[in-house]
């Protein structure tokens, strides 16, 4: 049985729960499937049910093979004919339960910055689905974003973990270059959170576009032209969304090291949760960053 729920100011919120008969949450996952990107997609999804309990939330692939890597448009098909089977089998039970409506789904790309590419292949997949489902925009720009990036340069030694303790680190850098794909508008939208990213490292941080040939090199040129001596490439990535050993090859033009991508840091199953919560109204506030310090 449930615990009674505390009287008085001080009782703690109650934890918010998946309404009955919610939409799933399908997560887009682009890039060629493989093992370690289904890792990653399962540990994000895991992320946002911990967050939310009772929620639904399943991976479809923009380039799957529907065998191992189920493919978004399939997913969304099974998920409407399952909820479908659900209100028949209530109704065959003599269940008095109302007709489901609204969408079938949220899906929410598993990007961090737009990419007009991709997100072309996620709207042609939810149309020829014929499913009733809501896309959502992609994860960032957001503070949470500024502070996974600040947790990877930290692991890879680019970055002091926190600017308030005393200590040095030898090999930190003191200019950022902050690796984007998808043209123009992904590294305008990159450069939001890279402003976010500068304050909290006191260095400058500029992005670049890992897709466009010259521009990882121009912005290391323009950063190292305003006295940035060691300068460091952040992937402002998932992962999946690029062909592995792009962020090394920029990395070796920039003549720089490079810390991962972001991967399934907790901060991107908390965004992908918030972007579902947020399009169906059940969620008031945005998970929020860690202070800068």
């Amino acid at each position: 049985m449930p615990r009674p729920r505390q009287p008085g100011r001080h009782r703690r919120p109650e934890p918010l729960v998946a309404p009955e008969g919610a939409p799933a949450l399908v997560l887009a996952v682009p890039g060629t499937p493989s093992s370690a990107t289904r890792s990653l997609a399962e540990e994000v999804v895991s992320i946002a049910r911990s967050e939310l309990p009772g929620l639904d939330a399943r991976i479809g692939y923009l380039d799957g093979d529907d065998a191992e890597f189920p493919t978004l448009q399939t997913v969304l098909v099974h998920t409407a004919e399952e909820r479908t089977a659900r209100y028949e089998q209530a109704r065959a039970a003599g269940m008095d339960v109302k007709q489901p409506d609204g969408p079938v789904a949220v899906v929410v790309p598993l990007l961090a910055g737009p990419d007009s590419a991709l997100l072309r292949q996620v709207r042609q997949a939810l149309m020829e689905s014929r499913v009733a489902a809501e896309l959502t925009d992609v994860l960032g720009p957001h503070p949470l974003l500024a502070e996974a990036l600040h947790v990877r340069l930290s692991e890879a030694g680019l970055a002091r973990a926190d600017r308030a303790r005393l200590f040095t680190v030898a090999t930190a850098a003191d200019g950022i270059i902050l690796a984007s794909v998808g043209g123009d508008e992904a590294v305008q939208a990159a450069g939001i959170t890279g402003m976010l990213l500068a304050a909290r490292l006191a260095v400058p941080v500029m992005a670049a576009a890992l897709d466009q040939e010259g521009s990882i090199a121009s912005v290391a040129e323009q950063l190292r032209s305003s006295g940035s001596q060691q300068l460091a490439l952040a992937p402002y990535l998932i992962g999946p969304e690029i062909e592995p050993g792009l962020v090394e090859e920029a990395a070796k033009e920039a003549e720089c090291s490079a810390s991962e991508s972001l991967g399934p840091y907790p901060a991107i199953g908390k965004l992908a949760l918030a972007k579902y919560t947020t399009a169906l109204g059940i969620s008031p506030q945005q998970p929020q960053g860690a202070p800068v310090r």
